[in-house]
């Protein structure tokens, strides 16, 4: 090894061993070349110990259950394939001690200019706080979010009976002061709700259960739901179900008279659809002052598509990002 190559190692080493961020250097066969000392340490050995040595050795890829990675799923593999950088801010390390750790983990290959990969640069960091603190305050807004539906629903109950006639006799004064505190109560439901679902999210507790169903029949009653919702504000509620310019008004059908339109069946999760299509009508019907709301569905045999649409304003012309024209576009 030439003094001018020694040199530029021995600088290579001294900025690698001051990084806090584990950095290993593999060579084509997934050998360990190099490993600074924050690596050495979170994996439980030593720099002299792991270099020369396996890099799946010394850092034993594994899923959230603590079960080794299959080599088609280990990323140490999948970087002798790829030319471009891999990524993983929720993976998992078993180190010498059997200690299960969470770490943010990035590999860069080294190619020549055969576009081969000839070596790759391993970074890592142990994110465990993190991980544990993300799990508490999810764990808490859950809880939360539980702990205060109960009482909301208590009081959306009561409410409810103060306002019906065959339970209560109210003035029309009071009356209105009872259906503004009802309306509140049900919108502070649906956050705790929401709070909820976007806690579920974010830690991957929310689960998916997609069945068959007609999607037409589906939005029709749900839109019979949310109707009363627009016309309290004034707002036309419709539901339109048809292909392509053939569009059906199915927002009323008078006694005996019968609706044909055509059938959708999909395969999706109904409470996570509910969810979707109810948020973007309650936006809808905040942002639109006058006309109507439409929810709608259109479809072929390949693909059905399911819309909301208002009459409001809309989005400013000034927030709508101008789509990038491609050469030859």
């Amino acid at each position: 090894m030439s003094g001018d190559l020694a040199d530029e190692k021995r600088r290579f080493e001294v900025i690698i061993n001051s990084i806090d961020d584990g950095v290993i250097l593999i060579d084509s066969q997934q050998m360990i070349q190099l490993i600074n000392p924050s690596a050495a340490t979170m994996c439980g050995w030593s720099d002299e110990e792991a270099t020369g040595l396996a890099v799946q050795t010394v850092v034993k890829m594994v899923n959230d259950k603590g079960e080794v990675l299959s080599d088609a799923e280990n990323p140490f593999n999948l970087i002798l394939n790829e030319n471009k950088t891999l990524r993983n801010n929720n993976a998992f390390m078993v180190n010498r001690e059997d200690k299960q750790i969470s770490i943010a983990l990035s590999i860069a290959p080294l190619i020549n200019e055969k576009q081969q990969v000839t070596a790759a640069i391993i970074v890592f960091r142990d994110v465990s706080k993190e991980r544990a603190e993300e799990q508490q305050r999810a764990d808490f807004i859950s809880t939360a979010s539980h702990e205060m539906r109960t009482p909301v629903a208590a009081i959306e109950g009561y409410l409810a009976l103060a306002l019906n006639d065959k339970v209560a006799t109210i003035d029309n004064r009071a009356r209105n002061y009872l259906e503004k505190a009802h309306s509140s109560t049900q919108h502070l439901g649906k956050l705790f709700q929401d709070l909820l679902t976007s806690a579920k999210a974010e830690d991957g507790r929310l689960t998916s259960h997609p069945t068959v169903f007609e999607l037409g029949e589906f939005l029709e009653q749900l839109v019979g739901d949310l109707r009363l919702v627009a016309e309290k504000k004034g707002l036309f509620m419709e539901f339109l179900s048809g292909a392509g310019n053939s569009t059906i008004n199915a927002t009323h059908t008078a006694a005996g008279e019968h609706t044909i339109r055509p059938l959708y069946f999909v395969q999706v999760d109904a409470d996570r659809l509910r969810e979707v299509i109810t948020n973007l009508f309650d936006n809808a019907v905040k942002y639109t002052a006058t006309g109507k709301v439409s929810i709608g569905l259109t479809g072929n045999d390949a693909v059905v598509q399911c819309y909301v649409r208002d009459t409001g304003p809309g989005i400013p012309a000034d927030d709508v990002p101008v789509p990038e024209i491609l050469p030859g576009g």
